[in-house]
């Protein structure tokens, strides 16, 4: 028989997990986070739990906040537990479950009034956030705020009532100068490149379209840390809540799995405080971006690499994909000649040996990762996970062949059907754009290319749109087992 998860039930749940080493009720909240989904609960939360199982830090609990109405249903989940979240890291060798508590509330989306008088509370130091990466308002091809994209404007048009993410910290920080009180840090832990800088870039620009004394008080006095993020963990469904019924005894609305590894490195710009996160193992560091860039180009970027020839091929789980010789070849191929030597240094790091362990956290089958979470949104991934390497090599003068090849596989992907035919179902929000210039490219490869916003200045080097509009040819031609055995080849050159 299982057991419900609450407080209450905790000296029941404890017979087959970990639960919480200290008192939940002694928790106070010192931060706002907003996103959360499973890589948060999985991850930030977690870094929080181990320390306050050791006894540090308990003015720093979370409280959960939402913003869209999708919010609602994890609330509602979560409240009816407790706000405790049942956590599986699974490594090749063994599994383990553990109960957090981290979170103490979760401020409903829809009430910007809740929000923004838990965003004035001085308790609340820190306001993080993982809200994916394309949840940013910003151009894919440039990087740069968007100030003109709609949800913007409305919020810009009526700042006391905002419907974004961004509106709502932006009325948070303008309630906290009002009042005479120090702002809050804004933390992103989302995978992009200075994620920090780009959540500036997007709170000082929004608070600039109406308030520019408030946009200059954010751009001298708030600080944004850029942090790199590292923890795969798939989506949670029927059977992920079946196992922690089934094996834990658990009966968990919305359990969390992921891998055992995990890694965050941030930077220390947190003027009003933060938890001793370094003694739950966090990497304080004066600059991230080497982390960040071997971690975006190298793991995300694989993840990008594999997940279309995978989808085009019938295979569904992304230790299924590692299983594939092809497959694996192509992403070892592609990383070792055209992905790393790009990656400037990182300290104390052998990038060699950092892709050797990307490759055996890929072929965990007790992760159950799946392809179609991989392919999904890929109009905001590519432009962040693998153009970035493609546009470095053509500014060095060196081939692109495996990238190109990357590119034409996700437009391949886009035409609608795998190999052996099967329907693909889509989940990107610009879906509609993007499909119909994959289904031009099948007769002007150049018009896929023409996604400007997309692939930005890429698109004009000769040297890619040939090697972009060859391996296209050959999927359309040949299929996608035997392009993968000319690019391992090389015989993929026009």
């Amino acid at each position: 028989m299982t057991t419900k998860l609450s407080l209450a039930t905790l000296n029941e749940v404890a017979r087959t997990a970990a639960v919480p080493a200290y008192e939940r009720s002694a928790l106070k909240a010192g931060i706002v986070h907003f996103g959360v989904g499973n890589f948060h609960r999985a991850h930030q939360a977690i870094y929080l739990d181990d320390l306050f199982n050791l006894g540090h830090d308990h003015d720093w609990a979370i409280i959960g906040a939402g913003v869209l109405p999708s919010d609602a249903a994890m609330r509602e989940k979560l409240a009816g537990q407790d706000f405790l979240t049942t956590v599986v890291e699974q490594d090749n060798n063994r599994s383990g479950a553990r109960v957090t508590g981290a979170m103490i509330g979760y401020l409903a989306p829809g009430n910007a009034a809740a929000t923004i008088a838990q965003l004035a509370n001085p308790a609340i130091r820190i306001v993080s956030l993982t809200i994916t990466e394309g949840g940013y308002f910003i151009n894919p091809a440039s990087g740069v705020f968007d100030p003109g994209h709609p949800a913007i404007a409305a919020d810009a048009a009526n700042p006391a009532d905002p419907k974004t993410v961004f509106g709502l910290i932006l009325a948070g920080l303008k309630a906290r100068k009002d009042a005479g009180l120090a702002p809050y840090t804004v933390m992103s832990c989302d995978n992009i490149p200075g994620n920090g800088e780009v959540t500036h870039a997007a709170i000082s620009g929004l608070a600039r379209l109406s308030d520019p004394a408030l946009a200059d008080w954010i751009d001298t006095n708030v600080a944004f840390p850029n942090g790199m993020v590292d923890r795969i963990t798939p989506a949670t469904g029927p059977r992920e809540i079946g196992i922690v019924a089934d094996e834990y005894d658990i009966d968990d609305a919305w359990p969390v799995f992921c891998e055992e590894f995990k890694q965050w490195v941030l930077e220390d710009h947190f003027p009003e405080g933060r938890p001793a996160l370094e003694k739950a193992g966090v990497q304080f560091v004066p600059d991230v971006a080497p982390y960040e860039h071997m971690k975006i180009r190298i793991l995300n970027g694989g993840h990008a690499a594999i997940a279309y020839p995978a989808a085009l091929l019938d295979i569904h789980f992304v230790h299924e994909a590692m299983e594939d010789a092809d497959i694996r070849a192509f992403l070892a191929k592609l990383e070792r000649e055209e992905i790393i030597p790009v990656i400037p240094p990182v300290p104390d790091t052998d990038l060699n040996d950092y892709y050797a362990l990307i490759e055996r956290r890929f072929s965990n089958p007790k992760i159950a990762d799946t392809i179609p979470r991989l392919a999904q949104d890929g109009s905001n991934r590519q432009p962040k996970f693998i153009l970035p390497s493609t546009a470095d090599r053509l500014a060095r003068g060196e081939d692109v062949i495996g990238l190109s090849l990357v590119s034409a596989l996700w437009c391949h992907y886009l035409a609608g059907k795998t190999d052996s035919g099967k329907d693909i179902a889509f989940n990107d929000p610009n879906i509609d754009r993007i499909r119909a210039a994959a289904t031009s490219a099948k007769n002007d490869p150049n018009a896929f290319l023409a996604l400007k916003d997309i692939f930005g200045t890429v698109a004009v080097s000769d040297r890619f749109t040939r090697r972009f509009a060859n391996a296209l040819a050959s999927l359309q031609r040949k299929g996608t087992r035997a392009t993968l055995k000319d690019y391992l080849g090389d015989r993929l050159v026009n």
